[in-house]
């Protein structure tokens, strides 16, 4: 089978939300600081296996789903396309939007934004020596069929056995040729309306039930927000400390870092840095560089032209314990080399970065440390979506209980292509 075959992902955001209990579509809340649409378009986007991303939207919103692809920089996406009362009519309307040239087709539920990129991967690979994919999971839990009682109500009519069960999850993917003709033939069944399918899969095991439907791997996170307490969970996942692999740090050599702040981990840093061939500068108060004064900041940075990498690693003094033994002097300091530090050292870098701003958080406990690693987690979110569309990466790393494997962490992430983490420096790098 040709392996060269484009690869589309279409995107099925049709839904109402009614479940949801929203006004608007659920594809358009926002989790996380996105809307669940977008999530989805970005992991599309950033597949380097999907030459094309189509849109199935709720009829009425396609414009602001037209909004979003300009903001977002989304340059994959070729149409958004209304979508249709359920969810079998909008893939059809998907499907006649594609054209006849054969491709690869990964139909995705918009409102899975946790969608990893290895499924993404493992799809398109699968698609090469097969027509049919789907993803699922185990399932997890022990599934019965009820059956009515004879004096009302439900009783337990067979305990199916689980280690052959599996929860369907998306993307539900197709050779278009074998997808376009399962619905060719729903659409000519009279019955078909009276008995519709609820998913692509199940279109093909009813019209093509001789083409055999592959299974990769799903995910844990991959949910699909249906109910108003997935609005919580979604968000819950999407703050889990993301794991950063290990790199090869020798792809520092030749680039430029920036590290401000005169904490043991900025040291580190630099130290480790210079070791992998990066040309590595170090500001700190004893070059007459506070991250507190903005001023200070510019002029350093200004001073030094473009440059690859901004470290910000500032020191915090002792935020450890609980807010009423905290002295007035100690909690402006606190806050002005952490939250303050990290939003000078953003303004001031932004103009000359050329690909990551990383923002360490001092160690510590209790609510003044606490209070000040959520505003700069908060930060890094929302610079990741400001700086999205110029291709700046934007990621906070904790320090962890060693400077070293926190240094180690913050190369790590410089040379990933995560943006918009929060990333335990401890846990990730051990």
């Amino acid at each position: 089978m040709d392996s060269r075959l484009r690869s589309v992902g279409v995107l099925l955001a049709g839904g109402v939300g009614q479940r949801v209990g929203l006004a608007t579509p659920k594809q358009l809340v926002e989790v996380a600081g996105r809307t669940i649409i977008e999530h989805s378009l970005a992991v599309f986007e950033a597949a380097p296996e999907i030459d094309e991303i189509v849109v199935l939207m709720t009829p009425g919103y396609a414009d602001r789903v037209r909004e979003i692809v300009a903001e977002g920089g989304y340059c994959k996406v070729s149409k958004v396309v209304d979508g249709g009362t359920s969810r079998t009519e909008s893939t059809w309307r998907a499907l006649l939007a594609l054209g006849d040239e054969e491709c690869n087709v990964l139909l995705h539920d918009a409102v899975r934004p946790l969608l990893e990129p290895r499924i993404i991967t493992a799809c398109v690979e699968a698609l090469r020596t097969r027509t049919a994919v789907n993803v699922a999971i185990p399932s997890s839990d022990t599934v019965l069929v009820a059956e009515p009682a004879p004096d009302g109500g439900e009783v337990i009519g067979e305990v199916l056995d689980r280690s052959r069960l599996r929860r369907s999850q998306t993307p539900q993917c197709f050779r278009l040729s074998v997808i376009r003709e399962a619905y060719e033939r729903a659409m000519a069944d009279p019955g078909f309306v009276d008995r519709p399918a609820t998913d692509d899969c199940g279109v093909v095991l009813r019209y093509l039930p001789d083409v055999p439907i592959h299974l990769v791997p799903g995910s844990e996170h991959n949910i699909k927000v249906t109910h108003p307490a997935d609005l919580h969970i979604a968000d819950l996942l999407f703050r889990l400390p993301a794991a950063v692999p290990a790199g090869d740090r020798g792809a520092l050599a030749g680039g430029s870092l920036v590290v401000l702040g005169g904490s043991e981990v900025a040291g580190e840093v630099a130290r480790q840095a210079a070791a992998c061939g990066a040309g590595v500068r170090t500001l700190s108060a004893a070059d007459g560089v506070r991250v507190e004064e903005f001023a200070s900041v510019a002029k350093a940075l200004d001073d030094g032209g473009p440059v690859d990498h901004v470290i910000v690693a500032a020191e915090a003094g002792d935020t450890a314990g609980g807010l009423a033994g905290v002295g007035g002097e100690l909690l402006a300091d606190a806050v002005a080399a952490v939250h303050l530090g990290a939003l000078n050292a953003a303004r001031a870098a932004r103009p000359h970065l050329r690909e990551s701003l990383l923002l360490v958080v001092p160690p510590g406990s209790g609510a003044l440390h606490e209070s000040c690693a959520a505003a700069v987690a908060a930060l890094t979110r929302a610079l990741a979506r400001e700086w999205a569309a110029d291709g700046i990466r934007v990621n906070c790393v904790n320090t962890g209980s060693s400077p070293v494997l926190t240094a180690q962490t913050s190369l790590d992430i410089l040379i990933s292509d995560v943006t918009g983490q929060v990333i335990d420096g401890g846990v990730d790098a051990a």
